[in-house]
């Protein structure tokens, strides 16, 4: 027997698994190239449909975009939910491709992380309520400051609007599973915090109100008498 023979029995046997095997690849390449078109198509659905809703108007009217400019962050609603589904999708293919293949820990993996798509789109909308909560809170607690003639009006308006925002970023973290001990115990130090300096704040910038309050119910307890 020579060298000739005895390779030729493991490259039949190498080209026979390789030609077994050869559907399944094209299988898996077909699914994945119609999973990244469908996945595109949708994103661009997507985008459409937000532009005729005008929510990118509307954001910018509820002042959500200012924020994020002032942070750095350049936010179209309609880019970001587009890029949401079209990865989304793309792993979806992903999965199927990879169960074509037989790659059984690689799609356990890419089904985990679908998973945890919605948590990413819930923390978004979290982050999003939060800074139109915040804006409408700092209008509300401005006004009545300014209404009691308190000096601490744009203070304490300032400190409401980013109490919400801190407790909304930290609503999202959490939402997205990252460091969710070290959140709580971060929530109950600004809880801690912020009452201390809300007191402080009602405290100094009220006493001059108080005090005029009290001359007068003295005034008039005077005068019944």
């Amino acid at each position: 027997m020579n060298l000739s023979d005895v390779l030729q029995g493991p490259l039949l046997q190498l080209w026979d698994t390789i030609i077994a095997y050869l559907p399944n690849v094209i299988g898996a390449i077909v699914v994945f190239i119609l999973g990244m078109i469908i996945a595109h198509v949708l994103r661009t659905v997507v985008e459409q449909l937000i532009k005729l809703m005008r929510i990118d108007d509307l954001a910018q009217k509820l002042e959500i975009r200012s924020q994020f400019d002032r942070m750095g962050i350049r936010l179209h609603i309609g880019n970001l939910m587009g890029w949401i589904v079209k990865w989304f999708f793309i792993i979806v293919a992903l999965i199927a491709a990879t169960e074509i293949l037989g790659w059984l820990e690689v799609t356990d993996y890419l089904k985990q992380v679908v998973l945890f798509i919605p948590n990413v789109i819930v923390a978004v909308i979290v982050l999003l309520a939060g800074i139109l909560l915040g804006n409408f809170v700092q209008n509300v607690v401005k006004s009545a400051v300014e209404a009691a003639q308190l000096a601490s009006a744009n203070f304490l308006s300032g400190m409401a609007k980013w109490a919400i925002l801190v407790f909304s970023f930290m609503a999202a973290l959490v939402q997205l599973q990252i460091a969710p001990d070290l959140i709580r115990v971060l929530f109950t130090g600004l809880v801690f915090m912020l009452s201390l300096a809300g007191g402080l704040a009602f405290g100094l910038g009220g006493k001059d109100h108080a005090s005029q309050l009290l001359t007068r119910l003295k005034k008039d307890i005077s005068s019944d008498h």
